[in-house]
């Protein structure tokens, strides 16, 4: 019986010791690692010093609310969806790609949207494109949107004053929009779309500039029923000049 104990003893010893080394080895094993197939729900991309340069994941793990990504606090109204997100080298988002789709009661309703932004703010590009049924109507657009954006902008900083502008709104609407249009003086907030290229909710198809607030100034292109156009507008939208001229 004691042999035996002694024997047991030292066998339970040694195969602990070679699943240790085992482990061991099978983790410094140099060279890429080969798998067929794998299902997982996240992956974090790191840098050696442990900054997340990308994120893929799907829906219930995209980060957003209390989540922090390189020690930074990531957009908390932002709905989830499944996709990536990109971090420059100092840790900030600059970007990403999102989609979804599903079928609702009369329709359905699907998009796809590839960003990229300034640095330490918000899409400056990006790749849209959007498809909506209710009934029997049905809107698809897409487009490349390339945007202007505040020059003092700061991921951090614009949430903040949103909360600030948000809570000041429920209590005085006005005062949250003189509030806001005097941080937009100051290049906080703001911004505007320039230039799309694309296929509009109406069903033009072509190029569509516009101002620094953001209002229609010249549009090239192709209308639903096959027409070449060149439409020109004022500060206010209106149409000042077209090509070819509207016959009276």
């Amino acid at each position: 019986m004691k042999r035996e104990l002694i024997f047991l003893r030292a066998f339970a010893f040694a195969t602990v010791i070679g699943m240790v080394a085992i482990t061991t080895l099978a983790f410094k094993e140099k060279g890429n690692q080969k798998f067929s197939e794998i299902d997982v729900e996240r992956i974090n991309i790191v840098e050696k010093d442990g900054t997340v340069k990308l994120v893929i994941t799907n829906v219930d793990k995209f980060p957003n609310g209390n989540d922090k990504i390189n020690g930074r606090p990531t957009n908390e109204e932002r709905k989830k969806r499944a996709g990536m997100l990109f971090f420059n080298e100092d840790g900030i988002e600059c970007g990403g790609l999102i989609y979804d789709g599903q079928k609702s009661k009369n329709g359905h309703s699907s998009g796809l949207s590839l960003t990229y932004d300034q640095y330490d703010g918000d899409q400056v590009m990006q790749l849209l494109t959007e498809d909506s049924k209710e009934g029997d109507q049905r809107f698809v657009s897409s487009s490349l949107v390339f945007n202007d954006r505040p020059s003092k902008e700061s991921q951090i900083k614009t949430g903040g004053l949103m909360k600030e502008l948000d809570n000041l709104g429920k209590k005085d609407p006005k005062a949250a929009d003189e509030k806001y249009k005097m941080y937009e003086a100051q290049g906080l907030l703001g911004g505007a779309p320039r230039i799309m290229l694309g296929k509009s909710r109406s069903e033009n198809n072509g190029l569509f500039l516009f101002d620094n607030k953001g209002m229609p100034k010249a549009m090239f292109y192709v209308d639903k029923e096959n027409n070449a156009k060149l439409d020109f507008f004022d500060e206010k939208g209106n149409t000042i000049a077209s090509f070819p001229e509207k016959k009276k």
